[in-house]
């Protein structure tokens, strides 16, 4: 049903119609049957879908980012080294070279690389909640207009408010600073994925709705392999976002709350006046986040497949 529905998708797209009987009917249904019982990808598909890669663009992609970093380290050491203050000042802002020397010291002690684990603990479970449940309310937001008034008015009240702010209360509300830190990774993904998945939902053309009405699927197959299908670019999209929100508020519970984590680690290196360690944690953040944002679009992109095959 799923293949039948996506091949009727991408032939409706194209003739810009649906008719309720007759041989256009007829002609989806029968492309739709040869669709799925098309083998799967063969060796010879996979080194044509190789062979159509723009290996040169990628090259050249990567060739610019590379050196645009190699500018920015370069600009970074200069103005290091001459402690520049023209508006912003670089006179305790550690060189690159010294922070690579505190980066590569940090890489011998485990402890470093506890922080680390246990940002990523709180970070997967608090981003696992937020999937799962803001999915879950985007779909019903979007479906019910009754759901939808009730939720919304909370949204929007709750969504401005800062990660910083919401601590001293989640301190109060939770039995233990590790809960309460968790509570404040989970709400900072929230928002983006609700709103994101109410946003898919809502856009779901209603042609391809009335293709598989036409075909006979009932509400629950429709939801199931038109809906959702259609909603899932904009659901990835509120993930990955989710993603970057929740590690800034997880670094901001682990900096106020936190006993261990790379956030504290960062904050207890200014603490103590240990500028090099300072950066080490920003770009271990940066690093991290990057990495994780990269995995939620890659574990996304096989849900994704019907939108290049229906082009």
């Amino acid at each position: 049903m799923k293949n039948s529905t996506l091949a009727v998708v991408a032939e409706t797209e194209r003739n810009g119609a649906v008719e309720p009987s007759g041989a256009p009917v007829a002609a989806l249904t029968q492309r739709a049957v040869g669709d799925a019982a098309a083998p799967p990808d063969t060796p010879n598909s996979l080194l044509e879908a190789v062979a159509e890669v723009d290996w040169g663009g990628h090259a050249l992609s990567w060739l610019v980012g590379l050196l645009s970093l190699a500018a920015g380290m370069l600009i970074w050491h200069l103005m290091s080294i001459n402690q520049v203050k023209f508006f912003i000042s670089f006179e305790n802002v550690p060189p690159p070279l010294v922070v690579l020397n505190a980066l590569i010291q940090h890489a011998h002690d485990k402890t470093f690389y506890v922080h680390i684990l246990v940002s990523m603990e709180r970070i997967v479970l608090g981003f696992a909640l937020a999937t799962v449940i803001g999915i879950f309310l985007g779909v019903l937001m979007a479906r019910s207009k009754v759901v939808r008034s009730m939720v919304v008015p909370y949204i929007e009240i709750l969504r401005p408010i800062p990660a910083v702010a919401w601590i001293p209360l989640a301190i109060l509300m939770w039995p233990t600073e590790e809960s309460s830190i968790v509570y404040i990774t989970f709400l900072g993904a929230l928002f983006p994925i609700v709103l994101n998945t109410v946003h898919g939902v809502e856009q779901t053309p209603e042609v391809l709705v009335r293709a598989a009405q036409s075909l006979g699927a009932s509400r629950v197959h429709i939801f199931w392999h038109v809906v959702m299908p259609a909603a899932l670019p904009s659901i990835a999209t509120g993930l990955a976002i989710g993603m970057g929100v929740s590690w800034f508020s997880l670094l901001a519970g682990e900096i106020i709350s936190g006993q261990y984590g790379i956030g504290y680690f960062t904050w207890n290196a200014y603490s103590l006046i240990k500028y090099p360690d300072i950066v080490v944690g920003m770009l271990m953040i940066g690093i991290l986040g990057t990495l994780s944002t990269l995995f939620v679009r890659k574990i996304t992109q096989p849900l994704l497949s019907w939108q290049r095959k229906s082009r």
